[in-house]
């Protein structure tokens, strides 16, 4: 195999705004990242657009959001709403057990279209079934062992694509009875501790030498700051969304998309043959 080329700046921002909007909009940033990296292949220096790493890095730019948008919350994390760290430690380990494995082994699952359509459609249903939810009005510093654990088991396939994390872990917050602010507020402190252990694996195995940088820096960087100032945006349209009692509608997103893309997967595959 030779070496990749590096992804032009111009792909780069694309997949910094998609990652941007639907890192916390429930529709699957990593979904959308395989999806829009396989249409984009084309115009690259590449036969197969390599973004896995690239992901990591978009990643990090909307955990910048989250640390800047629930900067008030996370600072009480820390002091008085302490007794939630333990929560979240519990809701993290689901998770690490399947996401670890995949790190290593699965690589062509994470970056399938196949994979990332499936799991839209899933998203879609999982959305469908909140509206069927009766509204909580617990808040999540209310939460016990159980709840967490709960939360934690429905976020853990999200590792794969097309599943959305904040999607899977809002709904099943709102089924342990949180009010959709809540649940959503929940989900977003549990994002802290998943996106950013994944991009300090990610850092740890480029230190000691187990992948490679294909990209330069200064394209890393620009796209990480158009990925947090989109992200910080989208974070505010869901935050109002929520409060409309309204997130099922990206189902209306997300199903037809799905199939759309499984369409699409097998039509190339029935063409090469």
């Amino acid at each position: 195999m030779g070496r990749a080329m590096p992804i032009p700046l111009l792909v780069i921002l694309i997949l910094a705004v998609v990652q941007g909007i639907t890192e916390f909009l429930p529709i699957s940033p990593d979904g959308h990242l395989v999806v829009v990296a396989a249409l984009l292949a084309p115009i690259s220096n590449t036969k197969e657009l390599e973004v896995f790493d690239l992901t990591i890095a978009l990643h990090a730019g909307t955990l910048l959001s989250i640390l800047v948008f629930y900067f008030d919350r996370l600072w009480q994390l820390f002091h008085e709403d302490r007794r939630l760290i333990p929560l979240l430690i519990v809701a993290t380990i689901p998770a690490v057990l399947i996401g670890l494995p995949l790190d290593i082994w699965g690589k062509d699952v994470l970056e399938s279209p196949m994979w990332a359509g499936a799991g839209l459609i899933a998203t879609g249903l999982v959305l469908l079934t909140v509206s069927w939810m009766q509204p909580g009005e617990a808040d999540y510093r209310e939460m016990t062992w159980y709840d967490a654990l709960f939360i934690g088991l429905c976020q853990a396939p999200a590792v794969l694509p097309g599943l959305s994390r904040s999607g899977t872990t809002i709904a099943a917050g709102l089924g342990r009875g949180l009010s959709p602010q809540a649940a959503a507020t929940f989900s977003f402190l549990l994002a802290v501790p998943a996106v950013g252990g994944a991009v300090a694996l990610k850092l740890v195995k480029g230190l000691l030498g187990a992948t490679e940088l294909q990209t330069p820096v200064p394209y890393l960087a620009l796209g990480i700051l158009v990925a947090f100032i989109v992200g910080l945006a989208a974070l505010w349209v869901l935050v109002r969304i929520l409060e409309t009692g309204r997130i099922q509608v990206f189902a209306w997103w997300c199903l037809p998309l799905g199939i759309a893309v499984i369409s699409w997967q097998l039509w190339l595959q029935s063409s090469a043959g």
